[in-house]
């Protein structure tokens, strides 16, 4: 059962406002945090709403998921109520992985619906993984991995204790993001769109592209940068957010 206590620790900074709230996911290894800049931005019309997962910030003491199903079934049992009435998703790389399936177990479930998802950073999930996968390389390949993408912190290069407590977290979010296999349903009822950088090496504009053929209304969008061109971009993001659910 779902109790305001349980409720809370997946929304550390709650929901309330008189907006659409947008439920935002984020990129892997990253806590809700990463969110919480852009609350001051949603003004009155958008309350941003960042998901805490298991296994990070105030949950640490939790077991991060390393299957995507579990994940899903977890956030979708564990927001119960919220995802109701007028809201939306987002999410940045694995985390559009994870906004993708929530937003599909929900349907699958026949409840409300989202009014939109919004993904980001990430190649459409029916497409094959190509790339070098990272979950279990050794620590020193994958840090150069995370490295070449930029937003690797550089307090954890400098601290090896701090990034061996760090790892597992990550190496679980890149295990939900790599161990997914797509199967096929039909399109979502629901408008999406997909956000990514131009130079992003792990979503190329293909493979952004792909993610129309999920949803009979859709719509992709580009910026500068590479994957993680979200920074410093928050308002431009937000002004197509608000416009597409205008729309």
């Amino acid at each position: 059962m779902t109790t305001a206590s349980t409720t809370r620790s997946w929304l550390p900074y709650g929901s309330t406002g008189t907006g659409t709230r947008l439920f935002c996911f984020p990129h892997a290894g990253a806590s809700a945090a990463v969110y919480a800049g852009w609350r001051a931005a949603g003004n009155d019309d958008l309350v941003i709403c960042p998901v805490e997962l298991p296994g990070r910030a105030a949950r640490g003491r939790e077991t991060a998921h390393h299957d995507p199903d579990a994940l899903v079934d977890d956030i979708v049992d564990g927001l119960g109520a919220e995802l109701t009435g007028d809201y939306a998703l987002f999410g940045h790389s694995v985390g559009a992985l994870v906004a993708y399936l929530v937003a599909r177990r929900i349907v699958e479930r026949g409840g409300p619906p989202p009014r939109h998802l919004f993904v980001s950073g990430r190649a459409a999930p029916q497409l094959p993984n190509t790339r070098r996968e990272l979950r279990a390389l050794p620590t020193d390949d994958l840090v150069e991995e995370l490295r070449a993408l930029g937003g690797f912190p550089d307090v954890l290069l400098k601290e090896r204790s701090l990034l061996e407590m760090f790892l597992p977290l990550l190496r679980a979010d890149l295990s939900v993001n790599e161990v997914y296999r797509h199967v096929p349903g039909p399109p979502l009822p629901i408008p999406l769109t997909a956000f990514g950088g131009v130079d992003d090496p792990r979503a190329e504009k293909s493979e952004l592209a792909a993610w129309q053929e999920l949803s009979a209304d859709s719509a992709v969008v580009t910026y500068p940068g590479g994957h993680f061109y979200l920074e410093g971009r928050v308002p431009e993001v937000l002004d197509v957010v608000r416009m597409r659910m205008a729309g």
